[in-house]
């Protein structure tokens, strides 16, 4: 198995992405989301405050009848953060496939760099892991209803907290110094994701840095990989086991 330093520093894909696209949407992010959020379609409730209940949008879960064992150890964290990546792109893609009514050109690029972001991240795991990658998970996103944009954007949180939480809770289990090198370099963008799209949901607040995402220490919350698969369970038809730390 590659060892996970081994990206490239130089300019790439990536890179392009994070310094010509994503940050330059970021900056008007505010202003489209304040307005937009007073244009909310009328059976539309635009919560004003964060939640952390992703549950909430879970459909009748379809099982393919498949179980995936993500392994224990370092092997087993990596397929962890594997299994976090294929979803949060397959998110996005589905996102982008079917466009909200009024999904600015802003919110579209925007949607499209954090795609990239994620399908950059995912195919990492995938190259890195290589035969000891767990194989392509089926999403199960049926009882999210792409259709409206506050919804779409308050998953697209969720999940990008998630993920931060699914990492720092995941940093004491690694102990070669490459693989928390690289896990650090990838928390940080999904901290940026959800920031963005904190301040999508809720433009000229303190969502970005609130309670919801931070502590009484103003530190980022962290979860075990028991309770972060517990969340995202309903959003993958495999059965997803490991012999990870609950």
């Amino acid at each position: 198995m590659e060892k996970l330093n081994l990206v490239s520093e130089s300019p790439s894909r990536a890179d392009g992405l994070g310094r010509r696209s994503f940050l330059r949407y970021a900056g008007g992010v505010a202003v489209i989301g304040s307005v937009l959020a007073s244009c909310s379609a009328p059976d539309e409730v635009v919560s004003k405050t964060p939640t952390n209940d992703l549950s909430k949008y879970a459909g009748a879960r379809i099982s393919n009848g498949i179980t995936v064992n993500l392994g224990s150890g370092e092997l087993g964290i990596l397929n962890y953060a594997y299994a976090l990546e294929q979803l949060e792109a397959a998110y996005y893609e589905m996102v982008l496939k079917n466009p909200y009514s009024g999904m600015t050109a802003y919110e579209r690029q925007l949607f499209n760099d954090l795609r990239a972001h994620e399908q950059i991240h995912r195919d990492f795991f995938k190259a890195a892991l290589g035969s000891a990658a767990i194989p392509g998970l089926t999403p199960d996103f049926s009882g999210i209803n792409f259709n409206q944009r506050s919804v779409v954007i308050d998953v697209a949180r969720q999940f990008e907290d998630t993920g931060v939480s699914a990492y720092n809770g995941a940093g004491k289990f690694l102990q070669t110094e490459a693989y928390l090198i690289t896990a650090g370099k990838i928390v940080s963008v999904e901290a940026r994701h959800a920031s963005v799209l904190s301040e999508l949901q809720f433009p000229n607040g303190n969502a970005f840095a609130g309670d919801t995402p931070i502590d009484g220490n103003g530190l980022e919350r962290s979860l075990n990989p028991g309770a972060v698969l517990a969340k995202v369970a309903p959003f993958i038809q495999e059965t997803i086991t490991s012999g990870l730390m609950a």
